[in-house]
């Protein structure tokens, strides 16, 4: 069954249909999850579950105007947020511990330690950008943030990284 159909489905009440979807999307929002929560799999897992009930909640507000996991997503990274303001957290300052792909696995090593330099909303853009393979216009909408600012996030993000990067190497 295609995903407008589970869509439908699910709008209707239909929880089989929803567990399809969540089926479908909770690798790739676990991710996501796993990079914002800078590597912590329980963190990530419990804001999945968190993600995926509101999503349940709110499905017939889902009016199939992007992408449903660019919704599913925008749901995660404000819970998220939430999670970071309740234990005072500065989630839109520097920190330190994320996870990001790379060819090797001392490249992934490398890549993972700059990401834990990069500040909540670079870390958040260049994931989305580029692990997760959204668009910068479906990541601002993820973010809730202008267009011009993802791409600066994404930009200074890649810089950051860069001058990490030479220096491990």
């Amino acid at each position: 069954m295609n995903e407008g159909a589970l869509l439908a489905l699910a709008a209707a009440g239909d929880t089989i249909a929803y567990d399809a979807l969540v089926r479908g999307h909770q690798s790739r929002l676990r991710g996501f999850l796993r990079r914002l929560a800078r590597g912590d799999h329980a963190l990530a897992d419990d804001l999945a579950q968190e993600s995926f009930l509101e999503g349940w909640r709110k499905i017939a507000q889902f009016r199939g105007e992007g992408a449903f996991a660019a919704w599913l997503a925008r749901i995660a990274y404000r819970r998220y947020l939430m999670w970071a303001r309740e234990r005072k957290l500065e989630p839109l300052e520097d920190d330190s511990n994320a996870c990001a792909g790379g060819p090797s696995p001392d490249q992934k090593l490398d890549l993972e330690m700059a990401m834990t330099r990069l500040a909540a909303p670079e870390r958040a853009a260049l994931t989305l950008c580029y692990a997760e393979g959204y668009t910068h216009e479906e990541a601002a909408k993820i973010l809730e943030l202008p267009l011009g600012t993802v791409k600066s996030h994404v930009a200074r993000g890649r810089q950051k990284l860069k001058a990490l990067l030479e220096v491990a190497s």
